[in-house]
């Protein structure tokens, strides 16, 4: 049976390489512009505060140790000690930063430490990770999954450790933690996106259908009736859930499809429009164009911008 998860996990190449250790004493408010890069927390000791800048809509949400945190898309965030919200947008942030061997110390010096985490950026090795980071969530926030705790814990040892190839080990486990972390589905917190729409039983079937057979001419109708649910109804789950209406997840799911196939330069530009679900290379390159920005052709021959 194919995953859809796993497919697009695969497909975006995670890797972990850059953490630092955060030692935090209250009070105390760190805000952080967009990165270009997905970012993580996953808590050792103590908690905070997340703030997700929009759009449509800041989210905060409460970290506490064991939980892992992950920003796929680059946004700008904020995180504060839990007797304060974080700062907002545009707001002034005073708390000062020490750097530290290995991480930072935030907050008063001398005071009581009231959180420490590992926080890093993430590298997407596709050269389309924009488009496949569109089909998952704005945020995953996982809790009480006892294999992510224990994971956090390794890291956090790993990062206390002083052993020979700590280096390789930590990026090891931040890779398996991002991965573990978009796998948690059932019990994770997320806002919409393919996460989401896994956990639903139903939705999971149609979602599935689409990955195993992305050239079929699927419908809405079509679809519903894999997922046991009427027309409508299954329209506006879809769309809740995924963040998306069902057609257009189908065709970016396509058009990521095509984009590996035509990075690999194994099949003609024909059998890959025929395998994504177009009839014809002039609907496929017309598709194709719109969504990514410039022609098949052009796109085998590397021309990525």
């Amino acid at each position: 049976m194919v995953d859809p998860l796993a497919e697009v996990v695969a497909l975006l190449q995670p890797q972990a390489p850059f953490s630092k250790l955060v030692v935090a004493s209250a009070p105390w408010a760190v805000r952080r512009a967009e990165t270009g890069r997905p970012f993580y927390f996953a808590v050792l000791e103590g908690g905070c505060h997340l703030t997700i800048d929009g759009p449509p809509h800041s989210n905060t949400i409460t970290l506490n140790a064991g939980d892992f945190a992950l920003i796929p898309a680059a946004r700008g965030f904020a995180t504060s000690s839990l007797d304060r919200q974080p700062p907002g947008e545009g707001e002034s942030v005073t708390t000062p930063i020490a750097q530290m061997p290995g991480g930072a110390r935030i907050g008063d010096p001398d005071g009581a430490v009231d959180v420490r985490m590992l926080v890093g950026n993430c590298v997407l090795g596709s050269p389309d990770a924009a488009l496949l980071v569109s089909l998952l969530p704005q945020w995953v926030h996982v809790r009480g999954e006892s294999r992510l705790s224990t994971l956090v814990q390794l890291v956090g040892d790993e990062s206390r450790a002083a052993r020979p190839a700590r280096e390789i080990v930590m990026t090891r486990l931040l890779e398996v933690l991002l991965i573990e972390a978009f796998r948690s589905s059932a019990s994770t917190s997320a806002s919409p996106g393919l996460v989401r729409a896994l956990a639903d039983p139903k939705l999971a079937l149609a979602l599935r259908r689409m990955h195993e057979h992305p050239a079929e001419p699927w419908t809405v109708a079509q679809l519903a009736r894999e997922a046991a649910m009427s027309r409508s109804a299954f329209f506006a789950r879809f769309s809740r859930a995924v963040g998306v209406a069902p057609m257009e997840y189908l065709l970016a799911w396509r058009m990521a499809r095509a984009q590996q196939m035509l990075r690999q330069r194994e099949l003609a530009i024909a059998e890959i429009a025929e395998r994504v679900g177009y009839s014809s290379v002039s609907t496929f390159g017309v598709a194709f164009t719109r969504h990514v920005g410039m022609p098949p052709g052009r796109y085998s021959k590397g021309d990525i911008c």
